[in-house]
């Protein structure tokens, strides 16, 4: 079965809100409900995970499509937003969230 055929089965046969970790450790599939008219899609969850798998985050960053992860990764590629991220490092608490671990693999 191909990688197509495979997400067009998730998007079919997946629960609404339901998440399905990939080969690519801290990237999900995501099942979108309808909603407000617009159909049923997939989506994909950036949930970045700790050494034992277990991801950082209950919700992640959804990226709806190719456009929109261009975007995200423009944005993520800005050297302001970089030092931004240092600088809250730098002032907040260590803070350690665990939550669940995730079931089968979807294999990219």
């Amino acid at each position: 079965m191909t990688v197509d055929e495979r997400l067009l089965q998730f998007l079919k046969e997946g629960k609404d809100w339901e998440r399905k970790a990939t080969s690519i450790p801290g990237v999900f599939l995501l099942k979108m409900p309808t909603f407000k008219g617009r159909p049923a899609s997939l989506a994909v969850e950036i949930n970045p995970v700790d050494s034992s798998g277990l991801t950082s985050k209950k919700r992640g960053v959804v990226v709806r499509s190719g456009i929109e992860l261009e975007e995200i990764n423009r944005l993520l590629s800005n050297s302001k937003l970089v030092q931004l991220a240092k600088s809250i490092d730098e002032v907040n608490p260590e803070k350690r969230i665990s939550l669940k671990s995730e079931g089968d693999i979807f294999e990219i």
